[in-house]
């Protein structure tokens, strides 16, 4: 197995590196907590200011999300609950399951969420990594808190990005994601409903913060440029590779209220 990349954790209590002044929107958190063909999206029907003013188009014409720590909690909680009790140092164990996460490396999680390889080489060559610095897991277990310790679907969001849709405005999902766990996640929230442009990391061989897939998100969506979009995560490494292709930027914390509001401020703004 290749030598892993040395991985420092990084430190959420700080505020996300803004590449151009103004662009990144830091919301309050506590922790932080991506090829089949698409549809494009008919830009005749977007950009329409509907307030009682009149004005012309919007500056924002499109609005993109993560969806893990987005639309649910952080997914990387269970993870740091689970190296606690392992007595790992912090951020240890998240490094053996999902490697140096704010970058595209060739770790064994990276080509699962870019469809390269599958879950069970991915899990054995995890357990194999993780035994080699002396802890024995497996990470589907660890995977499993998610679902069992998790809280759920946050609502107001689902909700905010409906009326996205009913407001005239495209919507794409941009998710890290692992094919073999595709009828799950697409069951927490109506998918189709929501989004008119679903980018799978597993389905188009790319994975954030790689910036060729908000690119192609932004071409799937009609071709919108980069600076009339915003978008959410939770992981800052992947709001500032949109940011830095010109996107505006609102890295999501633990209340998803706070992320509303500043999604709406973007929007009128």
């Amino acid at each position: 197995m290749e030598a892993r990349r040395q991985y420092k954790p990084m430190k959420w209590s700080e505020p996300p590196i803004a590449y151009d002044s103004g662009r990144v929107s830091t919301i309050s958190h506590r922790r932080r907590r991506g090829r089949a063909s698409l549809p494009v999206v008919d830009r005749n029907r977007c950009c329409q200011d509907r307030s009682p003013e009149g004005a012309v188009a919007r500056s924002i014409q499109a609005v993109l999300f993560d969806f893990g720590g987005v639309f649910t909690d952080s997914p990387f909680h269970a993870t740091a609950r689970a190296g606690e009790e392992m007595g790992a140092r912090p951020g240890q164990i998240e490094a053996i399951l999902f490697g140096p996460y704010e970058e595209d490396t060739d770790h064994s999680w990276h080509r699962l969420e870019r469809g390269e390889i599958s879950l069970a080489a991915a899990r054995e060559a995890i357990i194999a990594d993780g035994r080699r610095q002396g802890f024995a897991f497996d990470p589907l277990e660890i995977l499993a808190r998610m679902t069992r310790h998790g809280g759920g679907v946050r609502t107001a969001l689902v909700e905010r990005t409906r009326r996205l849709r009913r407001e005239g405005t495209p919507t794409a999902l941009v998710t890290n994601n692992v094919a073999e766990f595709g009828g799950v996640w697409r069951a927490m929230v109506p998918v189709d409903e929501l989004f008119d442009v679903v980018i799978d990391s597993s389905r188009v061989g790319m994975r954030k913060p790689n910036p060729s897939i908000f690119q192609l998100a932004l071409e799937r969506l009609g071709g919108i440029a980069p600076e009339r979009a915003v978008f959410l995560d939770d992981y800052a490494s992947n709001v500032q590779a949109a940011v830095k292709l010109g996107l505006r930027g609102v890295l999501v914390g633990d209340d998803p209220d706070a992320a509303i509001a500043e999604l709406d401020r973007i929007l009128l703004g």
